[in-house]
């Protein structure tokens, strides 16, 4: 069922297109902070701020997401805290695999500006398990963020 979007929505999709479509290539990072090594080598989140307007920008963070073959765990989740979010604006999900777009998300920041958005990665049924996600992925995560909070507290 799908939803009707607010105009925060509206505008926020559109400025994430932008953003989308003025984009070359994708860095890769592991969603733990600092370096962690998978397969022989380190990751780390990679953060990027693109202004909207005089007090308000976009933060792109892309981090790293390894599906394992031997992966019995049937959810994997995207969460976070954002100190200076911007009331009103979700947090925007995509994820993708060599580059082309798997999985696209939409989820809402509380008051105290945490998030999490729960996917499957596993799905079984009548004894039958089928992988959604095998191997390795880019997430990127779009955030409403104040460019200078100290100015508003």
């Amino acid at each position: 069922m799908l939803k009707l979007m607010n105009y925060k929505g509206i505008f926020l999709t559109g400025i994430f297109t932008v953003v989308i479509l003025s984009m070359s290539t994708f860095a890769f990072a592991h969603p733990h902070p600092g370096q962690i090594l998978i397969n022989g080598h380190t990751h780390e989140t990679q953060t990027e701020i693109i202004p909207l307007s005089g007090i308000m920008a976009l933060e792109k963070s892309t981090v790293f997401f390894h599906a394992p073959e031997d992966n019995t765990l049937p959810w994997g989740f995207v969460e976070g805290k954002i100190a200076n979010h911007v009331e009103g604006y979700p947090v925007i999900i995509q994820i993708f695999q060599n580059n082309d777009a798997v999985h696209f998300a939409q989820t809402d920041v509380g008051e105290d500006g945490k998030y999490e958005y729960k996917f499957r990665v596993l799905h079984s049924e009548n004894g039958e398990t089928k992988k959604i996600f095998d191997g390795d992925y880019s997430v990127n995560i779009f955030k409403v963020v104040y460019l200078n909070q100290e100015n508003f507290i």
